[in-house]
């Protein structure tokens, strides 16, 4: 594997952000041109209008662009300065003070003052599985959570090899521009809930009255496609962020413990168990050193195209670092 300089990963995750803050809402506007293209198509051969469908469409994003938008907006701020908490709900992690276990403490610390950084916050998840995650937008809110499990099941240089992982996340500014990636998704992910929601009630509508009704359905139905269009894009644009930085984070973590087969020791045994029974959520899971639900069956469609992994296959992890 090429060996590519801190700077370098700082500056192109750094641009990788602004594309992703770029595209998610480019996305958004061509998305709802399909919408209202559809919309109009379908509502003028419903009531058998002759209609300039490109004009009419052109006309209703000019008009539904900035509410939109708008709404994007106040989402992606909402989510993006309280992903702490959502996050640590997600997972259920909870902070572990220095008197519960001063050796995580100790590894922490000393891997931080010789890389010469703030130390994060340090969590626990209370699961005998192994596995461990960082998070955070800043200094304030860099955190690096521990399942109980790999606490207690690794050795102090597996351990450290592990943290010197998350920390690399942290330095390489891995954390903020994943959360970037996963408030865009779950936008996307509400829309299509809400329009399979509306459509489950639709039929209840429509049976008061039948014109105006199916009308509905046929509106909730293009939603439905659009939302789930723009869900599956921006699930591969996250997916692919994920999968790259696995391998720079490994090899951060080689650089900073100078014990590469200490961390594919431990990835081995991360293999065996890393399913967290609190994690639910998929755009959460991709946090972690290892997909925390990996027998579920989004990781079966993960095996069959590369473009659905979430992590690159643990054997390639292991035999890059035993080539360091």
């Amino acid at each position: 594997m090429k060996y590519v300089g801190l700077h370098t990963q700082q500056v192109r995750n750094n641009f990788r952000s602004t594309l992703l803050l770029c595209l998610f809402p480019c996305l958004v506007i061509v998305l709802t041109f399909i919408f209202s293209v559809l919309l109009t198509y379908f509502t003028a051969d419903y009531y058998r209008e002759e209609v300039d469908i490109w004009g009419r469409s052109l006309l209703m994003v000019q008009h539904l662009a900035p509410f939109i938008l708008g709404g994007v907006v106040v989402w992606f701020l909402i989510a993006y300065f309280a992903n702490t908490s959502i996050i640590q709900a997600a997972t259920g992690t909870r902070p572990l003070e220095r008197k519960e276990n001063k050796r995580v403490y100790n590894l922490v610390e000393n891997l931080c003052m010789a890389q010469g950084m703030t130390m994060p916050k340090i969590n626990v998840i209370e699961d005998d599985s192994l596995n461990a995650f960082a998070s955070g937008i800043n200094e304030k809110t860099y955190t690096v959570s521990l399942s109980r499990g790999i606490i207690n099941k690794l050795d102090d240089e597996e351990l450290e090899g592990v943290i010197a992982h998350e920390l690399s996340h942290i330095r390489n500014r891995d954390v903020r521009l994943l959360i970037v990636s996963i408030v865009f998704v779950g936008i996307f992910a509400m829309l299509t809930q809400v329009a399979v929601n509306a459509l489950r009630f639709a039929p209840l509508r429509s049976r008061n009255n039948d014109r105006n009704g199916g009308g509905a359905i046929v509106i909730i139905l293009i939603a439905l496609v659009v939302a789930a269009i723009g869900f599956f894009f921006a699930t591969l644009m996250r997916f692919a962020i994920s999968r790259n930085r696995e391998y720079m984070a490994d090899a951060g973590a080689a650089e900073m413990t100078r014990k590469p087969l200490a961390l594919a020791s431990a990835l081995q045994k991360i293999s065996q168990d890393p399913d967290i029974e609190a994690v639910k959520r998929d755009d959460v899971a991709q946090l972690f050193i290892e997909h925390p639900r990996s027998h579920d069956k989004a990781q079966f469609l993960s095996g069959i195209s590369g473009l659905f992994a979430t992590h690159p296959p643990i054997k390639k992890r292991i035999a890059v670092l035993e080539q360091f």
